[in-house]
């Protein structure tokens, strides 16, 4: 896969991967510097889904287990799309832009998230768009990321989850030093060469390492249909509405909600060893051969091993050791989240 912003990353030192940037040629010291220091990152594992026409925020509202049209016109959301059956077929952040949304995913997700979508549009005035090449997404972190940011596009959103935009340049505020820049073809190589006047660039890896140790998941190809949104903590990360009408899924949705704890939730640990993927089952001795879980994300840690979020059948972290693949696999030793966990 190779596109002007990719061949300008690999002329800055990328080595890519299917367009993803693993690293800028130091991968050990980019995870120590996303732990330590200011960094950016190249999020082209991330597509974009784009929303437009009069009746999009209504048709939105009915379709994501968010709330939309609380948006207004400067904040952004965590949400997910989900089947008849409770189960996540994507999360995503979402803000508004040029009187449409913009949904950032899993790149793999894009496609046939939008053929699906498609289905309902109906006589409705809205239009459901694979809009991944209209923006370059860029992530930036560390205490420099606000100031270097704001010098380079004149403004910065004040609180997470605001957004700010500039020309062709919308700003969303993830965290206190966190950042996500979807910027246009035309400025995004000027952009970049501004902020790593201060920040160092690393390896998509570090984001997601980043993101994971914030426990926010990502659902991918691997992970689709597996999970209700409580599974992934997603109401705690402000993505589920349950004050909002239907969409699809709604009713599991709020059952697990208002009838009962759900059985598995999503943790932060740590594993040693072999590479976790998204996918994996894990297994505990108090399920025996019966799977307890699955991992959700996983990246390198900076000081060693793998951080993931896994979701496990929660009375399984207290009854013993979770292990990766099988009851002899590698054992997963628990963090707490930066969220309290139900």
């Amino acid at each position: 896969m190779t596109s002007p912003w990719t061949d300008f990353l690999r002329a800055r030192g990328a080595i890519l991967d299917e367009g993803v940037a693993c690293h800028f040629g130091e991968p050990a010291a980019e995870l120590t510097a996303a732990a330590e220091g200011d960094v950016m990152a190249d999020l082209s594992h991330l597509g974009l889904l784009g929303v437009t026409g009069e009746e999009a925020p209504a048709f939105l509202q009915g379709q994501l287990s968010c709330d939309i049209k609380g948006l207004g016109d400067e904040a952004s959301s965590f949400g997910a799309y989900c089947s008849p059956k409770g189960r996540m077929l994507a999360s995503f952040l979402v803000w508004p832009e040029g009187g449409g949304y913009f949904l950032a995913l899993s790149r793999a997700l894009v496609g046939p998230t939008a053929k699906r979508l498609g289905r309902f549009v109906l006589r409705s005035k809205v239009e459901v768009a694979d809009r991944t090449g209209d923006r370059m997404l860029i992530g930036a972190a560390g205490h420099a990321a606000e100031r270097t940011l704001h010098a380079a596009l004149g403004t910065v959103p004040a609180s997470p989850h605001r957004v700010s935009q500039s020309d062709g340049a919308s700003v969303i505020r993830l965290a206190q030093n966190r950042f996500l820049v979807a910027v246009a073809p035309r400025r995004a190589e000027t952009l970049w060469a501004a902020l790593s006047s201060a920040l160092r660039p690393v390896g998509t890896p570090c984001w997601e390492w980043l993101d994971i140790t914030a426990g926010i998941p990502r659902v991918t190809a691997r992970t689709q249909d597996e999970f209700v949104p409580q599974m992934a903590n997603l109401e705690l990360l402000g993505g589920v509405s349950f004050q909002k009408g239907c969409y699809p899924g709604q009713e599991v949705v709020a059952r697990t909600q208002y009838l009962g704890r759900a059985k598995r939730r999503m943790f932060l640990a740590r594993i040693e060893g072999v590479a976790p993927q998204p996918g994996d089952p894990l297994f505990s001795a108090d399920l025996g051969d019966q799977a307890s879980g699955m991992i959700v994300n996983a990246a390198p840690a900076p000081d060693g091993g793998f951080d993931v979020l896994a979701v496990v059948h929660a009375p399984s972290t207290a009854a013993g050791t979770v292990h990766l693949g099988s009851l002899a696999g590698a054992p997963l030793r628990f963090r707490p989240l930066p969220y309290a966990v139900p």
